[in-house]
């Protein structure tokens, strides 16, 4: 494995054998594996989770890392080209990524949508450009368009917690004071859709994913035996729902309109989910996130605090899943 960017990239088989080897490593870290290697970590956008659990998982293997926060006790980076740099970046990523992939033996960046351009972000223009910077192997820390390393440990806790690959699986959108990034969302969505459940996006008016991003998860629906569809309706889409994971994300119908978007979602307070929506759930029905969550805005307190919740599951299982990764990436040959 050179590089792990979206978890399209992969086959249904290949994410289980990532998976055997993730509960392997879970049970018994190899820490001689990666002695010696070195993993270089640039976050462009803030994360807990991401960035202690690829630092814990390095560790366990016996590698070490490096942390870059540009702007935080590194320079700050540019990242358009043909950029006049008479601003606060003073340096720019075609010097900068080179030199950090030179110092390691893999690569991880994180680099958020920008939420002005749904086109750019929906081609990842601006990893895309930084990927190209780079020729050691590379992992995605979450670009404007996936998130594969969350995406992986979810599928992980599912096969945990024994959900059939055929259950209905509910990606509900939830509320937040502001816009968020769709790479979540858009991972979510692939990930459920190859692993062959029934999928069920809710969200209300205005907030509907791109087709593009529905046509891929339909294309992997269909070849995995599942389906997807769409709706507005609550009571419809979480009839029988076995798994639902909340997330929010930004209006699409006025993406990167900070006003319009606001103005969009004020009318839509009441899409903070607690006990009441379940009502016609399976009586196990579980409820997933990938954190951070804001308490009482996009979910209630008894839901986190309550047994639905596998919150915290899934984000223990970042660590064994991307000590997967990073296993296949980089321990030598024998």
């Amino acid at each position: 494995m050179r590089r792990f960017l979206d978890l399209a990239d992969f086959s249904r088989e290949q994410i289980q054998e990532l998976l055997t080897l993730a509960l392997h490593l879970e049970r018994a870290p190899d820490p001689t594996a990666l002695r010696g290697k070195v993993l270089g970590l640039l976050f462009m956008n803030p994360s807990l989770r991401t960035l202690s659990s690829f630092q814990a998982g390095m560790a366990r293997l016996g590698g070490s890392s490096f942390v870059i926060t540009p702007g935080s006790g590194t320079w700050q980076l540019e990242s358009r080209l043909g950029a006049v740099m008479d601003g606060g970046a003073a340096e720019h990523i075609r010097e900068g990524l080179p030199v950090l992939a030179s110092y390691c033996d893999a690569l991880g960046i994180r680099a958020f949508a920008d939420g002005k351009d749904l086109a750019a972000d929906l081609a990842d223009a601006r990893f895309g450009a930084m990927a190209q910077l780079i020729g050691k192997p590379l992992i995605n820390l979450e670009s404007a368009i996936s998130h594969p390393c969350q995406s992986l440990a979810d599928w992980k806790t599912l096969d945990e917690l024994q959900v059939p690959h055929g259950a209905k699986f509910v990606l509900s959108w939830a509320w937040h004071p502001r816009a968020l990034p769709l790479a979540v969302a858009a991972s979510t969505l692939q990930m459920a859709a190859m692993r062959g459940m029934e999928v069920v996006v809710l969200r209300p008016e205005g907030f509907a994913l791109p087709t593009v991003l529905m046509d891929k998860a339909r294309r992997a629906a269909a070849a995995s035996g599942g389906s997807v569809q769409e709706t507005d309706d609550r009571r419809a889409a979480f009839a029988g729902a076995q798994v639902v994971y909340a997330k929010e994300w930004g209006c699409t119908a006025h993406y990167g309109d900070e006003a319009q978007d606001l103005k969009a979602r004020a009318k839509l307070k009441d899409w903070c989910l607690n006990e009441s929506w379940f009502e016609g759930a399976r009586g196990d029905c579980k409820l997933m996130h990938c954190l951070p969550v804001r308490r009482n805005v996009a979910l209630a307190d008894a839901l986190l605090d309550g047994p639905r919740a596998v919150v915290l599951r899934q984000a223990f299982n970042r660590m064994p899943a991307q000590m997967a990764v990073l296993h296949q990436m980089l321990k030598p040959a024998e």
